[in-house]
């Protein structure tokens, strides 16, 4: 890592998001991008607005020097088939995923919910594995809800606060994989999905790929026990929720700000959010709220 990458370690965080956003808020996310000739769909603007928010620079439309803030910041960008779409160098991974309404199910595909992201993981890719040495990183969810060609709103949920372990979810995996294997008559390989069922017809030309359709809950649904304010009329809706223990992670000044920002449009609350492990016992968690 060269001494300017090094430079910027830990320089971001969703705490740096938020503050950037509220200092520099944008009303209509997609005409935003649109009008500077960045993107053809609206799911595209999703993933420019959370890669610029986190790079802290919304407000800056000169292509290059964009490109060398990514540089700095960011030491992974991902592609739609494996997550996770961002990595922070030093820091978080960020999956972003695009919805049409706060009511709809998240479809995750082949991948499972995660509640951190492991460089052993065989959803990631061998770019991803390598560019930094890492073993293991807290992953952000950022979902947010396009409609009619305008965000309407955005969460940014850690994954310990939404997604079990990961050998609940890989449990399931290798049940469906031993029965399918245990099928009289059918020739199982076991793949990176959940397998391939092998020469299915009598030329034994014709494999089965058996692949995993994962969806989550929407955010607002999981978390209707909290009660959240809405606002309404608001035309933008950002929240983001994390573990007492990770807010209290970040740099005081960025607590700081936050907590001391005079704007009746932030909000900060402390929440208690059932285990995804264990629903009976509950978590020590922050709530961030910003509508505009």
């Amino acid at each position: 890592m060269s001494q300017e990458a090094r430079s910027f370690v830990g320089s971001t965080n969703v705490l740096k998001a938020i503050k950037h956003l509220v200092e520099n808020p944008v009303f209509d996310v997609v005409n935003y991008y649109r009008s500077n000739n960045k993107i053809n769909a609206a799911g595209d603007a999703l993933e420019l607005f959370v890669k610029d928010i986190f790079a802290g620079i919304l407000d800056n439309q000169n292509e290059d020097e964009k490109l060398a803030t990514y540089e700095r910041v960011y030491s992974y960008f991902g592609n739609a088939s494996n997550p996770p779409d961002l990595m922070i160098i030093g820091g978080d991974a960020i999956e972003v995923k695009k919805l049409i309404s706060d009511s709809a199910s998240i479809a995750l595909n082949s991948s499972y919910p995660s509640a951190k992201l492991f460089s052993d993981s065989l959803m990631i890719t061998k770019t991803c594995r390598i560019c930094e040495v890492w073993s293991e990183r807290d992953l952000i969810y950022a979902i947010g809800s396009v409609n009619q060609e305008k965000l309407s709103s955005l969460w940014l949920v850690y994954g310990d606060c939404y997604a079990a372990s990961r050998e609940v979810y890989e449990k399931i995996k290798q049940k469906i994989a031993k029965g399918v294997s245990e099928i009289q008559g059918v020739e199982f390989s076991a793949t990176k999905e959940l397998g391939r069922v092998n020469k299915v017809d009598p030329l034994g030309i014709t494999n089965l790929r058996i692949r995993g359709m994962w969806q989550i809950d929407h955010p607002r649904k999981v978390y209707q026990y909290l009660n959240i304010p809405d606002q309404r009329n608001a035309a933008l809706k950002v929240f983001a929720l994390m573990r007492e223990e990770k807010y209290l992670s970040f740099p005081f000044e960025d607590r700081r700000w936050l907590e001391t920002a005079e704007t009746s449009n932030l909000t900060i609350a402390d929440v208690k959010i059932k285990s995804p492990d264990n629903p009976v016992k509950r978590i020590p968690a922050k709530l961030i709220s910003f509508q505009i």
